[in-house]
């Protein structure tokens, strides 16, 4: 299961998924896509050890912003990863 995050003002749309591993090591991907004439961009990061698992696309300065994005959110994408998402009333 994923779960939407937040879309930037270029398009990348940020998702993540549920806690995965929850036995041993608790997990989070974190997807970054966005739409292009060719297809999409698309970079996947894991949390908590921000492990880079791909990047297709985004410069090494946009993965620096999405690594500092990801310092300063992983508290809150592992709380809505356990609850079932961003639940907006």
């Amino acid at each position: 299961m994923v779960y939407e995050y937040i879309n930037f003002p270029d398009g990348t749309e940020v998702v993540h998924t549920q806690i995965l591993n929850e036995d041993k090591n608790p997990t989070v991907e974190v997807h970054f896509e966005r739409p292009t004439s060719n297809g999409f961009d698309s970079a996947r990061c894991e949390l908590p050890n921000y492990k880079w698992l791909f990047n297709e696309g985004y410069s090494d300065e946009e993965i620096s912003f999405f690594n500092e994005f990801l310092h300063h959110n992983a508290h809150l994408i592992f709380r809505y990863a356990a609850t079932g998402g961003l639940q907006i009333a």
